[in-house]
């Protein structure tokens, strides 16, 4: 099937590793330009050299920005311009559960993920509009439909980010605009060692015991596996989905 994305423009932050660069990979190989964004320049200039050399037709550009501020975060949408799409993806909320995170570490967080998402719908999708086409697509997390206790901060944030989705995702199609999102299960990153030490910490009193609580039933998905099902989201094959949130999790948010 042809997704019909060659030679479209795309923005994806936290496009370093895990998620975000499994979506550039498979991005590129459908022909793509993109413009990836992150923190680590040395780890996304790498990054950026590895899709090159594997698609070597294909114009990366890489763009190191701090998103948990809302300066940068404006700054980087007048870097990049508005794309044919844009994903947000930068974020990281640590574990923990309501007595464990203060309030300067929930802020912080928050600061990355939650306002950094929303900040970024406000530049972008308005002027996505304006012009009558684009894509954006939120990276969210299976937390916002299973939340648990000892991941407070990122249950609700998640949650909230859903909603945004929705809102903006159910009228913005009318003006040519797709806003969507995606929530991952257990996905195999780092992001999911780190998360698992900090509840074997918590849970077990020893962060060294966290492949004891990796599930088998579902067994924890491919980086490639929710690449490709981003992919096809923000592809024009999907025309029809906006202001929905899929869940990528081996049907575990199901049960």
């Amino acid at each position: 099937m042809d997704l019909q994305l060659a030679g479209k423009q795309v923005v994806i932050t936290g496009a370093s590793k895990g998620i975000g660069f499994g979506c550039a990979v498979s991005l590129a190989q459908e022909g793509c330009d993109l413009h990836l964004v992150a923190r680590n320049a040395d780890l996304l200039n790498k990054s950026a050299d590895e899709i090159r050399k594997g698609n070597p037709s294909v114009n990366v550009k890489v763009h190191s920005f701090d998103l948990s501020n809302s300066e940068s975060q404006a700054a980087l949408v007048e870097v990049t311009g508005i794309p044919d799409i844009w994903i947000n993806n930068a974020g990281a909320i640590p574990g923990g559960n309501i007595t464990d995170i203060d309030e300067q570490t929930w802020r912080n967080a928050w600061d990355l993920k939650v306002f950094g998402y929303i900040n970024i719908c406000r530049h972008v999708v308005p002027a996505m509009e304006l012009r009558g086409s684009g894509v954006l697509l939120n990276v969210i997390g299976a937390a916002a439909v299973r939340p648990q206790p000892t991941y407070i901060a990122g249950a609700v944030g998640n949650s909230g980010l859903v909603g945004l989705t929705t809102a903006l995702g159910s009228r913005s199609i009318q003006r040519g605009v797709r806003v969507l999102a995606v929530n991952p299960g257990l996905i195999v990153t780092d992001r999911m060692g780190d998360l698992l030490r900090q509840t074997a910490e918590a849970e077990l009193g020893d962060p060294g015991r966290w492949e004891e609580l990796i599930p088998s039933d579902p067994a924890p998905g491919t980086i490639e596996q929710c690449a490709d099902v981003i992919t096809f989201l923000v592809s024009p094959r999907a025309s029809h989905v906006s202001g929905t949130t899929l869940n990528i999790d081996g049907g575990a948010s199901a049960r």
